[in-house]
């Protein structure tokens, strides 16, 4: 039974429901206030569904964008490139939740006007068919992207605008591109790049404008290039050099 914390049962227009004057009276399974199709309360709707999944095809043009919505999860597939268009993003956003990733139907929503269906569509596109919203203009596609793109192509992410973006490509990409984050504006940025960069070519960054970042640079470079971090402005950079310089052959737990 529903909840007793639910809303009356009211139609998308606040009018009361009439079970006596609705198609579906008398031939399917649903109750009203629990499971009705005509309800604006979408878990009702979803209930409805549920018990009746074959009657969601007759439901795809209804004028209440959650039952449209709802149906569009129940639907079968190939009925879903119909509502591509539809004029509001919950029912595009649910479509691009159920279309293969295959299909060139869910590459069509690439440039969709509303940023949560392009982000269902970046978690669900083929990583190598991700290239095609590198330049999306909303910055959390652009982060689900650097997540998910294969290393190799990162290469044009590199200075997107947005720093936690870079901050992910300098976490993914291949090595030999990260000299070109070394001075990156965002210290996290560059304090990823000082986690990965081979250790031979750290004394780039040795005299880094943020400390975390010079931190990261002596526990990982090499000896012979870690005497000249001694005279560092931070004291716990300082003690970490002390540290390696007086017992080379131990890491420092800091590290």
């Amino acid at each position: 039974m529903a909840s007793k914390a639910e809303p009356e049962a009211l139609d998308f227009l606040g009018q009361r429901l009439d079970c006596t004057q609705c198609e579906c009276h008398l031939k399917v399974n649903c109750q009203l206030g629990y499971a009705c199709v005509h309800d604006r309360y979408a878990p009702r709707i979803d209930r409805f569904f549920h018990l009746n999944p074959g009657w969601a095809k007759r439901y795809l043009d209804h004028p209440y964008f959650e039952t449209r919505a709802v149906a569009a999860k129940y639907v079968e597939v190939f009925k879903l490139p119909s509502l591509l268009n539809d004029p509001d993003e919950t029912v595009r956003r649910q479509v691009a939740a159920r279309l293969p990733i295959n299909s060139k139907h869910l590459k069509a929503l690439i440039g969709d006007p509303h940023r949560e269906v392009r982000i269902r569509v970046a978690e669900r596109l083929k990583p190598e068919d991700l290239t095609l919203l590198i330049a999306d203009p909303d910055y959390y596609v652009r982060q689900i992207v650097a997540k998910r793109l294969p290393p190799g192509q990162l290469v044009p992410m590199l200075h997107d605008p947005d720093s936690e973006v870079r901050r992910t490509v300098a976490s993914r990409i291949a090595p030999r591109w990260l000299e070109a984050l070394i001075r990156d504006p965002e210290p996290k940025v560059r304090l990823e790049v000082a986690r990965r960069l081979d250790p031979g070519r750290l004394k780039a960054m040795s005299q880094d404008p943020d400390w975390r970042v010079r931190y990261e640079v002596a526990c990982r470079l090499d000896h012979q290039e870690l005497s000249a971090m001694q005279q560092d402005p931070e004291p716990a950079v300082r003690e970490l050099v002390h540290q390696r310089l007086t017992n080379p052959d131990a890491l420092p737990q800091a590290c």
